[in-house]
């Protein structure tokens, strides 16, 4: 196995410095006019500007404007970054020791740089704060739910825990909020095949065969609303917020189910009502069985109705 080169550049605002391989043939007879194909979203002058000031470096060190363009050769560079819409909502930490740490997530921030979301991450915020160079994300969870997720420390360990999540090796349980329906039958085991196409926002459940498995269950109910207990047996792309939408109680504060509403980036009223409660597995590097319960709550059980008149 080759084994992955270190970047020679230390990471920059909580961020490693993103690299990239050369293709072993082509017709460029410049560095500079490779990238310039290579990353439409980035102005050629802005490229040119990186190459003048150093900014680019090889293996061997800095590479100027009039650097060859090497086949097969790796590069790394730090990208600009966008302008953010801070997020007032503190990443709480759960659990700590050597290798895991466990937080509870704020509604609003997104667990990973993606997109328009870079600095204003989990991630990024908990690699700053706690000093922690290596930290990487042992599984997602979308922006928009709030609760409990786990990172490891060090790459010597990452493989190990983020295994445990691709192999479900972790019992999850989640909170949610929605309307209350006597005539539903709960508990219930929905599944179904759900379906989300690269570049469209929401999912879609569509016949076939079931690749999306969860146990819905009432925890308790009043005025109107329910607290309900979800345990996903799949991972499936918004699996929980479309099987609550196809039992005909979408959960509060969703804006893809069951219609897409668009939401401003600095709007923080009205959170997805759904937390992400539970994490119990039996740790590989120790055996000892970890269970982990989310310190958060949802607003909408505890201040409705003044949640709604938000």
């Amino acid at each position: 196995m080759r084994r992955r080169l270190r970047s020679p550049l230390p990471p920059r605002f909580g961020l490693d410095a993103a690299r990239l391989r050369m293709p072993e043939d082509g017709e460029w007879g410049s560095l500079l006019e490779h990238l310039v194909e290579r990353l439409p979203r980035v102005a050629p002058e802005r490229i040119e500007q990186m190459l003048r000031e150093e900014l680019i470096v090889g293996a061997d060190g800095p590479l100027g404007v009039d650097a060859p363009f090497v086949p097969g050769s790796f590069i790394w560079f730090h990208r600009d970054l966008p302008d953010e819409v801070p997020v007032p909502f503190d990443v709480t930490v759960v659990y700590r020791d050597e290798h895991l740490l466990v937080v509870d997530k704020p509604h609003f921030l997104a667990a990973i740089p993606r997109g328009r979301h870079i600095q204003e991450t989990a991630l990024v915020r908990l690699r700053r704060q706690l000093g922690l160079p290596e930290l990487s994300p042992a599984h997602r969870l979308d922006r928009v739910t709030a609760g409990l997720m786990m990172f490891v420390i060090t790459r010597a360990v990452r493989g190990k825990y983020q295994e445990m999540f691709r192999h479900r090796q972790v019992s999850k349980e989640y909170e949610a909020v929605a309307s209350h329906r006597a005539e539903l039958d709960l508990p219930t085991t929905v599944r179904s095949r759900i379906v989300k196409e690269r570049g469209v926002l929401v999912a879609q459940e569509v016949p076939g065969e079931p690749n999306a498995e969860t146990l819905v269950e009432l925890a308790e109910h009043r005025d109107g609303l329910g607290r309900y207990r979800l345990v996903p047996a799949t991972g499936r792309t918004h699996q929980l917020r479309v099987h609550m939408n196809g039992l005909g109680v979408p959960i509060l504060g969703d804006d893809f189910y069951p219609d897409l509403r668009e939401k401003a980036l600095d709007d923080f009223t009205k959170p997805l009502q759904l937390l992400a409660k539970v994490l119990e597995f039996d740790d590989p590097l120790t055996g000892v069985h970890r269970r982990f319960t989310s310190g958060l709550r949802l607003r909408a059980w505890d201040s409705y109705p003044a949640w709604a008149g938000e």
